[in-house]
C-alpha cells in the first residue's frame, strides 16, 4: 500500500509503546433499503471447526493523559453488519462468536493500552431468524438466527461488552415482519376464516375489497380472501398494525426480552413508517414506546432511523434521538467540509441543530455518521491519501453526542451499490487479512481488489495507517470529555475557513479547532478572545500543531484541542 506519512501529535502523551506481540409462500424479501436483494439459501454449514483470528503484531498508539471510561450514553458506536464481519465456524457467514473473537480489536477493556480501536458501543444489524441475508424481515423477534449463533452466544457477547464498558444495541425493525412469522400465519388464517374476533385478525394493516385503499401506501392481495395487506417496502414484508393493542404489547415484550438478556438498547429501523405517511401518528407511538422501555431500563440507549431532512427528523426528537442524515454520505456536510471546505459551516450547523433538539428534549443528543449499511462506503469519496478521510474522522469524532462508525470505515474499506444496484455491495466481508473465512453476502459483485488498500492485519502494526489514526482521534476525544457531553458554543471566525467550538462540562472548558484547508493557518487566540486556552491538549491530522505566544499554528487538514 502506498503510504503517506501522517504527522500526528498529542501533548501530555505517554511514550510510544513497543510492538506487541406465516402461510403464503413469500416473495423474495428485499431488505430495509435494498429492492433487489434475494434471500440467502439455507444450506448446511461446512467446516465446523472454530476459526480463531490470527494474533497480529499490533501497534499501541500514544495515550493522552486524562483518558477514562465513559459513564453515560455519549459514546462512539461501531455498526457491525453481522453476516459480513467475522466467521467463527467456517461456513462463510459472520456470526456472534466471530464478534466475541474480535473484541480485542474493537475494545480490549484497557483504556490506557492504546492497542484496540477503543469504540464504546456496538450496534448489531438484525440477528433474528430470517430467510434473507440482511435479517430485516424477522420470522421471530425473540430468537437468534442459527447462522449467527445462539441466545447463549448473544448473552456471552453482552457480558463481555459490559466487562469492557461497551454498550451493545440491537437493530429492531418493528415496522414489518416477514411473511414467515407465526403472527402473519395466524393473521392469514383468521382472514380466510372470516374470524374477526380472532386476536390476530388485526395484527397487520389491511383493507377490504370495496373500501378505498389508503393513498400513498402499497398493498398486496391476501390470497383466499377479499383483503389486501399493507407492504410498503416489499410484498414479503407485511406491515404490523400499531392500532392493535396486542401488537403494541408484543413490541414492548420483544424489547423487554432482549433488555433482560443483557442488551443495552436498540436502533429502531424505519421509524417514520410505523404509520406510513403520518408523522404525527408515528411520533405518538414512539413517545409511548420509549416511555414503556425507560420504565424497564432508565439508561437505555436508543436511536432511530428517520431518513429525511432535519425538519422531519426533529419531529421525532421529543421521543428519541435520531441519526443526522444531513451530515452523512457523499453529499453531506461532513464530506463537503472534509474536502478542504469551511469548518465554520459545520460548527455553525451543529450548534443550531443542538439548540433545536435540546429545546425539544433536554437530554437530546447529536448522533452523526458518515456511512452505514444502506449507503455507499465513504472511502469511495473520502480517500485517505489526500487527507479527506482523516479530516472527516476529526469532524465526526471530535463532535458532541454519539458518533457512529461503520465496520471497516477505520480501514478505508470501499463498497458501493454501483451498476449491480444491490446493497450487498455496501455490506462486503470485513478485510481482516488473517484468513478469516467470512464471505460477501449473496449478490455482492464489488471487485475484490478494490476493497481496501491494506487489511486490518497490515494496518494494526503500521503507525501511519488509517486504523491507527482512528484510534488516536478516539483517544483524543476520550481525554477531553467536554467534547462529547458539554455545552456547545461554535466560534464565529471570519476571513478563514478554520473553525471550531467551545464546550463546557462540569466547570471545565475545552476548545476544538479544525483546519480542513490545504494550507497551514495561524490563529491569534488573544485577538479572538480565547487567551484562556493556553494548553495544547493534543492535535491530530496531516501535520503538526504548535502553540507559541498565544498563537496556534495548525497544519493543513488537522484539528487541535486546547484547554
Amino acid at each position: 500500500m502506498k503510504k503517506r506519512l501522517l504527522a500526528l501529535t498529542l501533548s501530555l502523551l505517554m511514550l510510544l509503546a513497543l510492538l506487541a506481540g406465516c402461510t403464503d409462500t413469500p416473495a423474495a424479501p428485499s431488505g430495509a433499503a435494498d429492492s433487489t436483494a434475494a434471500p440467502d439459501s439455507s444450506g448446511e454449514s461446512a467446516a465446523p471447526e472454530t476459526t480463531e483470528p490470527a494474533a497480529p503484531s499490533e501497534l499501541a498508539v500514544p495515550v493522552p493523559a486524562g483518558v477514562s471510561p465513559s459513564e453515560d450514553n455519549a459514546r462512539v458506536f461501531y455498526e457491525i453488519f453481522v453476516g459480513s464481519f467475522s466467521d467463527s465456524d467456517g461456513d462463510g457467514v459472520g456470526d456472534l462468536r466471530g464478534i466475541i473473537n474480535r473484541m480485542d480489536y474493537l475494545n480490549d477493556g484497557d483504556e490506557s493500552s492504546g492497542r484496540s480501536l477503543g469504540v464504546e458501543g456496538i450496534w448489531l444489524t438484525p440477528i433474528f431468524p430470517s430467510s434473507s441475508y440482511h435479517k430485516y424481515d424477522a420470522n421471530d423477534y425473540c430468537a437468534v438466527d442459527p447462522a449467527f449463533g445462539t441466545l447463549e452466544d448473544l448473552k456471552e457477547l453482552a457480558e463481555l461488552c459490559h466487562q469492557r464498558n461497551v454498550k451493545l444495541i440491537l437493530d429492531l425493525p418493528l415496522n414489518h415482519t416477514s411473511r414467515l412469522h407465526p403472527w402473519y400465519s395466524a393473521f392469514v388464517q383468521a382472514h380466510r376464516n372470516g374470524a374477526k374476533d380472532d386476536p390476530y385478525y388485526n395484527y397487520y394493516s389491511f383493507y377490504t375489497k370495496g373500501e378505498s385503499a389508503p393513498a400513498g401506501r402499497n398493498f398486496a392481495p391476501l390470497s383466499g380472501t377479499d383483503d389486501y395487506y399493507e407492504c410498503n417496502f416489499d410484498s414479503g414484508m407485511p406491515e404490523l398494525n400499531y392500532d392493535c393493542e396486542a401488537v403494541r404489547q408484543a413490541a414492548v415484550d420483544t424489547a423487554k426480552f432482549w433488555l433482560e438478556l443483557g442488551v443495552d438498547g436498540f436502533r429502531f429501523d424505519a421509524a417514520k413508517y410505523i404509520y406510513y405517511g403520518d408523522h404525527s401518528g408515528s411520533v405518538s407511538f414512539w413517545l409511548w414506546y420509549l416511555e414503556q422501555l425507560k420504565a424497564v431500563k432508565p439508561d437505555i440507549y436508543t436511536v432511530a432511523e428517520v431518513w429525511d431532512g432535519d425538519g422531519v427528523t426533529q419531529l421525532y426528537y421529543p421521543a428519541v434521538n435520531c441519526f443526522d442524515f444531513s451530515v452523512s454520505q457523499a453529499e453531506g456536510l461532513i464530506s463537503a467540509v472534509a474536502q478542504k471546505g469551511d469548518a465554520n459551516r459545520y460548527t455553525k450547523y451543529v450548534g443550531e441543530y443542538l439548540n433545536t433538539v435540546r429545546a425539544l428534549r433536554e437530554d437530546a443528543m447529536y448522533v452523526p455518521f458518515i456511512a452505514n449499511h444502506d449507503t455507499d462506503r465513504c472511502a469511495g469519496y473520502l480517500p485517505s491519501l489526500n487527507g479527506s478521510a482523516q479530516m472527516a474522522a476529526n469532524l465526526l469524532l471530535l463532535s458532541p453526542g454519539s458518533p457512529f462508525l461503520y465496520y471497516g470505515e477505520e480501514l478505508g474499506m470501499r463498497g458501493s451499490r454501483g451498476g449491480a444496484n444491490t446493497d450487498a455491495n455496501r455490506r462486503l466481508a470485513m478485510v481482516w487479512g488473517d484468513g478469516d473465512p467470512v464471505k460477501d453476502p449473496q449478490g455482492a459483485s464489488y471487485p475484490a481488489d478494490n476493497r481496501a488498500d491494506a487489511s486490518a492485519l497490515e494496518q494494526r502494526s503500521d503507525e501511519n495507517s488509517l486504523y491507527n489514526y482512528y484510534k488516536r482521534v478516539i483517544l483524543l476525544r476520550k481525554a477531553n470529555p467536554e467534547i462529547a457531553r458539554g455545552s456547545y458554543s461554535p466560534l464565529q471566525l471570519t476571513d478563514t475557513r478554520a473553525g471550531g467550538f467551545i464546550s463546557e462540562w462540569k466547570g471545565s472548558r475545552a476548545l476544538v479547532l479544525h483546519n480542513p484547508t490545504g494550507s497551514a493557518v495561524s490563529l491569534d487566540l488573544k485577538a479572538l478572545g480565547l487567551a484562556e486556552f493556553a494548553t495544547l491538549s493534543g492535535s491530530v491530522g496531516m501535520g503538526e500543531a504548535s502553540l507559541e505566544g498565544g498563537v496556534l499554528t495548525l497544519a493543513p487538514q488537522s484539528s487541535a484541542v486546547l484547554r
